[in-house]
């Protein structure tokens, strides 16, 4: 039973810093990408960062190329994002992913979204002075 668990949301302010994590269940980060993606409402899902455990390659998307890190922790199954400076933009539902590295083009589209097969039921992040 494959899960993954996101948790880390907050309120914060412009500026602020905040950390998401992702625990996944039921398989290994072995061969995986994993991706966090966010979602605004009334806007369409986009791609945010994504990693790929076998070998740490990351990928970020411009909007966030700077201030956020991906990173992750096989032996805890779990993958982090670190969000600093963050602002209002931001803000959305953030979700993270799994996908099988080597069943598609990772390094032509790292945020496909259709490659990602699992997803977490998201965790809200607000950026708000």
């Amino acid at each position: 039973q494959v899960q993954l668990a996101e948790s880390g949301g907050d309120l914060v302010q412009p500026g602020g810093s905040l950390r998401l994590s992702c625990v996944v269940s039921g398989m290994t980060l072995n061969y995986k990408s994993i991706g966090w993606f966010r979602q605004a409402p009334g806007k369409e899902r986009e791609g945010v960062s994504c990693i790929r455990s076998s070998d740490g390659i990351t990928y970020y998307a411009d909007s966030v190329k700077g201030r956020f890190t991906i990173s992750r922790d096989s032996a805890k199954n779990t993958v982090y994002l670190q969000m600093n400076s963050l602002r209002p933009e931001d803000t959305a539902v953030y979700y993270c992913a799994s996908a099988d590295a080597y069943g598609f083009r990772w390094s032509q589209q790292p945020l496909g979204v259709r490659a990602y097969s699992y997803w977490g039921q998201g965790t809200q992040v607000t950026v708000s002075s």
